[in-house]
């Protein structure tokens, strides 16, 4: 698949858009479209060329594993979801993708199921990205109403048809909530450290190059019809700009080499989101640019901690020390990624770092609080890039491990190649724009023109100047980080925690749900049938009132003595029915009721009716009088439960009453009626069209019915014949 993705930049470098389509849903004009812009080809191939590297890396991480033939399975079939969501042009297509990867990464995150820590952090992720892929599916049905079409380069051609449309509000709110909760920006931060009890390959392919993107991937689809708004702005530029210094800042707090990182990933898809506020073309680039070397630099940094890991048995700084001349190839794959990382030339994330603090001057608005953030993030990453890339094979602070070998090949491949490819783009700038970073620029701004230059020296200026300054405090950082550690750890210990308000949330739902189960779950099947009726007074009743129905003078002068009769017998048989303490009397009672329903069919014709009727009102009496006689004596009701079940039946007949009276006196739609009788005969051989509807237009159905009640008489039957006894109790 990535060689496949690699045949497309040359059309893609020209400014070309290939797109791919077909039916999905034809009755309701869906179809499933899919197409390669650079934006969708810059993410297909980070998404497959990372995955083949750690499917590699995995292949040795896991040999003898029992469960390793699982593990390939899931972590191919989250590579095919995620690149379903970046090359889907239907908006529903993007749903469906978006949801197959957050099931797949809850069944990765909880790979090691027997841990309650794992079951717990995939549950997490599960939940608090589920939501955001309800907000997803409710986002793009208001995008489709508004635009008339879910195809999102036909929205794209739209210009501004959803920032002007009343709903804009809205679908904003919902596209930030689904990016938010799958990008874990603050405050739904709290989920992605937790998934780190995924398997390390997960965590360098989810967590920091691919999934985790998905939400950065949807702001940047949607910025072309969302943006440019101050509610736009200013919600990414605050949730960004909290999410990267809040996650840099507890990054230093972290001993567990893995948890650096991943407080690390949080600061950059802070700072991702933070550049995608706004729609500067320095903003922009140094969004494309810082999100391609990130996922170079910190894949390789989470394969290199997942090799020290499983050569050593630790990823606690305190105990890894000199294995630089042990492992030199995992020494030089870290420390490359490290540079990179830490933003120091000639690497590419130099030049993304640059074109951050380029981004942050030539905004408009909030230049010093872009700008500031981006520094105090970016120092503090220099420190973790030194902590992760440097301290672990070339500090002689501690007592080196003994016995340690470097990892097999495939284990090496992946981190070295991922960060030789920050140096490579890092000296060969030009070779990544033309075919990459311009293409997708204009894919995400919507006009070709606006990428600027990757270069890696742009004179003296004031982003350089705040380079130095990053440097110097990075380094300061880097070098007091023990103190510092220790000073960040007793004042988080007094501060809030999300991780434990998450688990107050979930106490308080489960609690809910207890409540609400004692007060709906009575066991009381008089309780569940009063609710039922009362719903369906309310339901019908309340849309009468509030759409007014007018009701027609009625005409009683059709209606003749046999009509009143009848009409007699029904009411004495209900009278009957509510007055009796027997229950034999009452079912009796029920019984005429049904006889003269059977009566009613008798005099407009459908004998066929009357008989199934009559046919089964006798069987129900017949059989409930056999089985009342083996149930004990009705008690007395109370009055006041007897005058609430009046009024809810009485209530509810008259509602139907109106209806069918409104129904009735309308004019009739004979469309279902004429098909009938010009197709049962010819088509069923049938000259009874009820009899025909049952057994051929409807044969399924009916079948279905037969099949239900056969099944419920096997059910009675087995039940009958059980004999009580220990297998019984």
């Amino acid at each position: 698949m990535f060689l496949g993705l690699l045949q497309a930049l040359p059309a893609i470098g020209n400014g070309e858009t290939l797109r791919y389509v077909w039916d999905w849903v034809p009755s309701l004009g869906v179809t499933i479209s899919f197409v390669i812009d650079g934006l969708s080809l810059m993410f297909g191939l980070l998404i497959t060329g990372i995955g083949a590297l750690v499917m590699l890396y995995s292949a040795k991480y896991l040999a003898g594993h029992k469960q390793q033939a699982r593990f390939s399975l899931l972590l191919t079939s989250f590579m095919l979801a995620m690149l379903g969501v970046v090359m889907a042009d239907n908006l529903l297509a993007l749903f469906v993708f978006w949801e197959l990867t957050t099931i797949t990464s809850y069944l990765l995150i909880g790979f090691n199921h027997d841990s309650a820590k794992s079951r717990r952090s995939a549950l997490q992720a599960l939940l608090v990205t589920g939501v955001g892929g309800l907000a997803l599916l409710a986002a793009a049905i208001l995008i489709g109403n508004v635009a008339g079409t879910f195809e999102l380069s036909e929205i794209r051609a739209m210009d501004d048809v959803l920032v002007q449309s009343a709903l804009y509000l809205p679908i904003l709110i919902l596209v930030l909530l689904a990016a938010f909760t799958k990008s874990a920006q603050m405050p739904f931060h709290f989920w992605l450290p937790n998934a780190m009890a995924a398997p390390t390959p997960v965590s360098a392919y989810l967590h920091s190059a691919t999934m985790v993107k998905a939400g950065i991937y949807l702001m940047a689809r949607m910025h072309p019809g969302l943006s440019g708004t101050e509610i736009w702005l200013w919600t990414l530029t605050i949730a960004g700009a909290a999410t990267m210094v809040f996650a840099s800042v507890i990054a230093l707090r972290q001993t567990d080499l893995k948890q650096a990182l991943a407080y690390t990933t949080l600061m950059a898809l802070g700072a991702l989101t933070l550049l995608l506020a706004n729609d500067s073309g320095y903003a922009i680039t140094a969004a494309v640019t810082f999100l391609m070397v990130h996922s170079f630099y910190k894949a390789a940094l989470f394969l290199v901690v997942g090799i020290l890991d499983h050569q050593t048995g630790t990823r606690e700084t305190t105990k890894l020390f000199g294995l630089g001349r042990a492992m030199p190839v995992t020494a030089l794959a870290a420390a490359l990624a490290g540079l990179s990382m830490a933003g120091i030339p000639p690497f590419l994330g130099f030049m993304a770092k640059e074109l951050s603090y380029a981004g942050a001057v030539h905004i408009e608005s909030s230049p010093l609080l872009v700008a500031g953030s981006f520094l105090a993030a970016s120092a503090l990453m220099f420190a973790i890039a030194g902590i992760v890339g440097f301290r672990p094979f070339f500090s002689k602070a501690g007592t080196p491990l003994q016995g340690i070998t470097e990892a097999k090949w495939p284990m090496l491949l992946g981190p070295v190649l991922l960060a030789l490819l920050g140096t490579f783009f890092g000296l060969f700038p030009a070779l990544l724009a033309t075919y990459l970073v311009n293409p997708t620029v204009a894919a995400i701004l919507g006009v070709p023109g606006q990428a600027k230059i990757l270069q890696l020296w742009a004179g003296f200026n004031l982003p350089l100047l705040l380079s130095v300054l990053t440097f110097v405090l990075g380094y300061l950082i880097y070098a007091f980080a023990t103190p510092l550690r220790a000073f960040l750890t007793r004042l988080g210990d007094r501060s809030p925690s999300f991780d434990k308000g998450w688990d107050r949330l979930l106490a308080g739902v489960l609690a809910g749900a207890k409540w609400q189960t004692r007060v709906i779950q009575t066991g009381q099947l008089r309780f569940y049938t009063m609710v039922t009726f009362i719903t369906t007074l309310v339901a019908l009743a309340g849309t009468m009132i509030l759409r007014p129905a007018v009701i027609l003078p009625l005409d009683l002068s059709a209606i003749g003595v046999t009509d009143w009769l009848v009409f007699g017998l029904v009411f004495v048989g209900t009278v009957l029915t509510i007055v009796t303490q027997s229950r034999i009397t009452a079912i009796a009672g029920l019984g005429t009721v049904g006889i003269g329903i059977a009566l009613i069919f008798v005099l407009y014709s459908a004998p066929d009716v009357a008989i199934t009727q009559l046919l089964v009102e006798t069987l129900v009496v017949v059989l409930f009088a056999a089985a009342a006689l083996r149930l004990p004596a009705l008690g007395a009701e109370p009055l006041r439960t007897r005058w609430l079940d009046a009024l809810v039946a009485g209530g509810l007949g008259v509602t139907v009453t109106l209806i069918l009276l409104m129904v009735t006196t309308g004019p009739i739609d004979r469309s279902l009626t004429d098909f009938f009788e010009a197709s049962s005969y010819p088509d069923a051989y049938g000259q009874n069209i009820v009899n025909v509807i049952l057994v051929d237009f409807r044969a399924l159905d009916t079948f279905g019915e037969i099949a239900v009640v056969l099944v419920a008489a096997i059910g009675i039957f087995a039940l009958l014949r059980s004999k009580p006894g220990k297998d019984a109790a």
